[in-house]
Order: structure tokens, then C-alpha cells, then sequence
């Protein structure tokens, strides 16, 4: 007896190879008044293990936030081929030195213009609990409406394939 549902090993696999791709995400944290808050951050880890690694400034509203309510959640798109990756987990401060100078890289220059050194620096790991992606079929586009021409199109998209994952 076959079974088209996808093992959990090829889902995480899949997960992995959509947050190597897409490398900046949304990151959403708990205001501090309780209401959702996202903002664009860049992945500091080319190679993802269950764990997100992200730079920010140690008086950063975010780390403030997290340290209120360490639930957070990342987002990460794939444009190109029309997926996408919700991963949602636990974050916390996890500052060191010499892993911010393994994770370090030239994007990191305009946010933090000492590098590494930089005064205020932290590193913030999310633990990865659960994911969940879309790929749409066949890469096809997912638009509802059809922009150049206004209108809604004459066969509707298929749906969207979606996969959760526990970590």
C-alpha cells in the first residue's frame, strides 16, 4: 500500500532548502502592548539545523519584546518559485562572540558599522518547533486576479500544497 503523503524527513528537507534560498524573512514578535509586530530581518546561517540566527542591538524594541514573550514567528518567501516557509518557535539572546564573528557577513555593514564589535551587538537564536510551507503546484503563479488585464481569470489557480513540520 503506497501513500502519496510526504515523510517527515523529505518535508524537512524541503523546509531547509526554502529558508536557504530565501535567506531574509519576516520576523514577528509580541508587541508589548500584545499585538503582533513583524519586520524584515537577514538570516545570519547559510546552512539552517532547526535554528535561526539573526544580529540586532541588544536595546532593540525586538529584543525587548522577546525577552516580554519569546514566541516568535519567521516568514520567508520564494518568489521565484512561488513558495513559501512559516516557521514559528522560541527566541532568546544568545550572545557570542565568536559565533558572531563566524556568522558575520558584508550585508551586516550598514546596520552595524564595527562590525562584530560593534557596541550594543547581540545575536538572537530562534528555536524552530514547527513549520510550515506552500509550494504552489508546478511552481504556478498564485494570482487571483489577472493584473494586466483586471480581471479574474477563466480557470481558477489550483490550490496551493501546504506541509507541517515539528521540529
Amino acid at each position: 500500500m503506497s501513500s502519496d503523503r510526504p515523510r517527515s524527513d523529505d518535508v524537512r528537507r524541503r523546509v531547509t532548502e526554502l529558508v536557504r534560498a530565501a535567506r531574509t524573512c519576516v520576523l514577528t514578535t509580541f508587541g508589548l502592548d500584545g499585538r503582533l509586530v513583524g519586520r524584515p530581518m537577514l538570516l545570519q546561517q547559510a546552512e539552517f539545523d532547526g535554528d535561526l540566527w539573526f544580529f540586532a542591538y541588544a536595546d532593540s524594541t525586538k529584543v525587548r519584546q522577546i525577552r516580554v514573550n519569546p514566541e516568535v514567528n519567521a516568514a520567508f518567501p520564494d518568489h521565484g518559485n512561488q513558495a513559501w516557509v512559516s516557521l514559528s518557535g522560541t527566541a532568546q539572546e544568545a550572545y557570542d562572540p565568536e559565533r558572531a564573528r563566524r556568522l558575520w557577513s558584508p550585508p551586516l555593514w550598514i546596520w552595524f558599522p564595527d562590525g562584530p564589535a560593534t557596541s550594543g551587538l547581540t545575536l538572537l537564536r530562534v528555536r524552530v518547533s514547527s513549520a510550515v510551507h506552500w509550494d504552489a503546484p508546478g511552481g504556478s503563479r498564485l494570482d487571483l486576479l489577472d493584473p494586466a488585464r483586471g480581471k479574474v481569470p477563466e480557470r481558477p489557480p489550483r490550490p496551493a500544497r501546504n506541509r507541517e513540520v515539528r521540529f
